[in-house]
């Protein structure tokens, strides 16, 4: 497996998209859990469009960074990685607090609230 030298130029083009890959992830996360705590389905829909741009900024750092091969798949399951991560986390919250016993504080109301949401919505 042969590695192709990256432009010096394109080092800095690599590193921006590198900073937005994980800046994108995270305001996707930050999204698709505010949008299911409040059930807001535009908040929703502006989660997949960042996450969009995470996508976007994943084929400019393989493209920039020359990558080929395995390279290419780590990068795949990275992307697919951002996608299902926070919802797997979502459906982990929502189930374990739905589960614990509740003493009738606000945040044990609110988490159950949240699972029948959950559960309605699938």
């Amino acid at each position: 497996m042969t590695v192709e030298p990256v432009a010096s130029q394109d080092l800095l083009i690599a590193a921006m998209a590198g900073a937005m890959v994980v800046m994108f992830g995270a305001i996707y996360a930050m999204l698709f859990a505010w949008s299911r705590i409040h059930s807001k389905p535009r908040l929703l829909i502006g989660a997949y469009v960042v996450y969009a741009l995470l996508f976007a900024a994943t084929l400019v750092l393989v493209r920039t960074l020359n990558l080929s091969g395995l390279w290419q798949l780590v990068a795949a399951v990275m992307v697919v990685g951002y996608l299902l991560a926070p919802q797997a986390i979502w459906h982990l919250c929502v189930g374990t607090h739905a589960t614990r016993p509740h003493n009738h504080s606000n945040n044990e109301k609110e988490l159950a609230e949240l699972s029948k949401r959950e559960v309605t919505h699938e």
